[in-house]
């Protein structure tokens, strides 16, 4: 019986037999059974040609203050062959502007990083899954090959807010000169103050369709 109920809904008989919480940590949930050839698949399909370890700062218009954009550092790196991750902190100047604290603890965020028919996306969270976001990015055409365009879009109620925004990645390597640079930088920014290819590709006067 046990065998033709899991057979119809395709899934692995440990569901019912093992604790959820102790498949999770055994990394069977994207890789398992059930949804190894959907999420799954994207997740191993992130090679270092399509979306390359190391240090990336990004731009993108604040969702708390409109009027300004926030800058920021992030850091991609690989868990052996299968997985591609992400990692950063919130801007302390958008903690701040909020009363909320701005350790170190509070702001980091993570997340995973899928393959897309044309590029690659990634939902990140703070700890204790707040402030979800769906990342999408695709590259774009550059001397050094190392931009990516996309957008980003947050999971909150509907609002007079913005919650979609475009987003810029530009890959910094792994040096930490220039990572450093960004992070003591990182915060809102006016227009005026964004890398000049940053704000090109951004296109602060075009509303985001």
């Amino acid at each position: 019986m046990l065998d033709r109920i899991c057979s119809f809904f395709e899934v692995d008989a440990r569901i019912l037999l093992e604790p959820v919480e102790s498949i999770g940590r055994q990394g069977q949930i994207l890789n398992g059974p059930f949804l190894s050839d959907f999420l799954g698949y994207g997740i191993r399909q992130v090679h270092e040609t399509m979306f390359p370890t190391g240090f990336y700062r990004f731009t993108r218009r604040s969702f708390v203050n409109s009027e300004k954009f926030v800058i920021g550092l992030v850091y991609v790196f690989r868990s052996g062959s299968t997985a591609t991750y992400i990692k950063g902190f919130e801007a302390r100047d958008a903690m701040r502007y909020q009363g909320l604290p701005d350790g170190a603890k509070v702001r980091e965020f993570r997340g995973v990083v899928t393959s897309h028919e044309d590029g690659v996306a990634f939902v990140i969270s703070r700890r204790h899954a707040m402030t979800y976001s769906f990342n999408y990015l695709a590259r774009v055409g550059s001397l050094e090959n190392n931009f990516w365009l996309g957008y980003v879009a947050r999971t909150v109620r509907d609002s007079t807010g913005e919650r979609v925004t475009r987003m810029v990645y530009e890959h910094l390597g792994h040096d930490l000169g220039p990572a450093l640079r960004t992070a003591r930088n990182a915060g809102f920014a006016s227009t005026e103050e964004l890398i000049p290819y940053h704000r090109h590709l951004l296109q602060p006067e075009v509303p985001f369709r």
